[in-house]
């Protein structure tokens, strides 16, 4: 299902974008041994191991938000900072996003808790093109809060995931479609927080872009 009009900041200007689909790339990791020990972090929590990897999970266009706030089932949920790409008709976008995931529902179907959660991302976009040279300089990280204070969650940078002209060409990204591109291990283990806040970096630019919101747990009932 396409998603609601959205509008970035870029360095053009403000642009309006319509995703078309919105695809969540997993196990994209380059280093094998780091992908095993994210799909064993996972096997923690009782979430069985990929078929394949990568693997582009489809899920709907309207779960992508730019809203401070989302709001979530339950306490069992927790972000995921990711670098976004955005395809259109003449340029790709890198962006940042927060692949939300239910991790109670994730011990059942991967696809059905990617499914579960809104994706929050950032509102700034960066031209892909002039990146490709320095694209694995690039880093995320990511924070939540926990017992009040804010703990580092995430660290790392783009040469830890495959290429993005690799997952971009694998993955079939065709015009409107927006893609979430892999994560990195969670520092001190996969848990859910209700506070999430990211950021991405371009060293050789010297410039970041941010992302921050906030998951409203929802009483579960039965």
């Amino acid at each position: 299902m396409p998603g609601r009009d959205m509008q970035f900041n870029t360095e053009d200007g403000p642009r309006q974008i319509t995703p078309r689909r919105l695809i969540i790339a997993g196990w994209t990791g380059r280093d094998t041994a780091a992908v095993h020990h994210h799909i064993d972090e996972l096997a923690l929590l009782g979430v069985a191991p990929p078929t394949q990897t990568p693997l582009y999970y489809r899920v709907s266009g309207d779960l992508l938000t730019q809203a401070p706030k989302i709001e979530v089932l339950g306490q069992e949920s927790s972000g995921e900072a990711e670098p976004m790409l955005i395809a259109l008709d003449d340029r790709h976008y890198l962006g940042l996003g927060s692949d939300h995931t239910d991790r109670g529902l994730e011990a059942h179907s991967v696809a059905a808790s990617k499914q579960a959660c809104a994706k929050p991302c950032a509102a700034d976009l960066w031209e892909l093109g002039p990146l490709f040279g320095h694209c694995d300089a690039i880093t995320i990280r990511s924070w939540i809060r926990e017992d009040g204070s804010w703990t580092l969650y995430q660290q790392g940078s783009l040469a830890q995931i495959l290429p993005l002209q690799t997952l971009r060409a694998e993955s079939g990204l065709e015009t409107g479609d927006v893609m979430f591109c892999g994560t990195f291990a969670a520092l001190g283990g996969v848990r859910p927080a209700q506070e999430f806040r990211a950021e991405m970096h371009d060293p050789v630019r010297d410039r970041t872009m941010s992302l921050a919101y906030r998951a409203a747990p929802l009483p579960v009932i039965s």
